[in-house]
């Protein structure tokens, strides 16, 4: 896990929070990048912000697939990696608990790493807005729909991390390093779908140039078109610029919801009825204490 990050709660805003949640029976909440944080996620990039000698938008579309897919691969199998080196944190923990608490919550992840997952969060109240790094489906969606979890590393032994010794438990290159050799895995090395035998798996991940999961966003507008409306709307980690996720935040207010903003930084998630900035880490499992009790660093 990181550093702790320096974390004071006000008192009187804590406690007017609190009156607030145990009022509340539909909750949303807006997970972003600094839920995760905590964790300590090392980042995919090398030498200037770089996977190799590519930025990752590059890496993350449709066509850079159909062109390299062994190269996508080695990219994202990288990020499953690494995400899979880091232990949930108690704030996925809170709200995986709150989710068996509350059957009206709702959580929208824009997060990829299957922190969430990891931490039990029940899959009925975790919409995955950008996709997930622990799920593949065959690269044939419109004949062959093959689709599944997978939390396997490496997903096929070609995909596998070189180490520095080549033995097993030797530690993992940095592969992002465009000076650490890394060979190219034959195209029949790659994942395979196991349904049609033909076609390769990618990972679930929304490209560039993608929508996002229809199911997810109808899920989404399901809950917010509801007439009981929404009691609250959690915003963690997310400075909430980005759309459609951006907008729930107003869709939710207009439907009744009171706003808390979880961040990092004073003003960095907007603005809200509540703002706490510090550790996600320390402040949800602290904003959630009365309806879910104490949350322990493993859950």
């Amino acid at each position: 896990m990181s550093a702790s990050i320096p974390t004071t709660l006000d008192p009187a805003a804590l406690q007017s929070f609190h009156t607030h949640l145990l009022k509340s029976r539909r909750i949303l909440a807006l997970l972003g990048a600094g839920l995760s944080a905590p964790s300590g996620l090392p980042t995919f990039r090398g030498p200037g912000g770089l996977w190799r000698t590519h930025s990752g938008p590059s890496l993350a579309t449709p066509q850079a697939f159909a062109a390299n897919p062994a190269l996508v691969w080695q990219f994202y199998s990288h990020r499953r990696h690494l995400a899979l080196s880091v232990q949930p944190n108690p704030a996925h923990y809170a709200l995986a608990a709150l989710a068996t608490r509350v059957p009206a919550f709702q959580a929208l992840s824009q997060n990829v790493d299957g922190l969430s997952q990891r931490a039990g969060h029940p899959p009925g109240q975790l919409q995955l807005l950008h996709g997930t790094l622990f799920a593949v489906h065959c690269s044939d969606e419109a004949t062959c729909g093959y689709s599944a979890p997978d939390f396997t590393d490496p997903i096929v032994p070609a995909l596998a991390i070189p180490t520095a010794s080549q033995t097993p438990g030797g530690k993992p290159l940095d592969i992002s390093h465009p000076d650490t050799p890394l060979p190219t895995p034959a195209h029949h090395d790659l994942p395979i779908c196991p349904k049609c035998e033909t076609h390769l798996l990618r990972p679930s991940v929304v490209w560039f140039g993608e929508a996002l999961p229809s199911a997810v966003l109808d899920t989404v507008e399901t809950y917010l078109d509801d007439p009981a409306g929404v009691d609250l709307m959690l915003v963690i980690g997310t400075s909430a610029q980005v759309f459609p996720a951006a907008g729930y935040i107003a869709q939710a207010e207009a439907r009744g919801a009171k706003i808390c903003v979880v961040d990092l930084e004073a003003g960095g998630g907007g603005p809200g009825d509540w703002v706490f900035t510090g550790d996600a880490a320390v402040v949800v499992p602290k904003l959630l204490e009365p309806l879910i009790g104490a949350v322990a660093a493993g859950g």
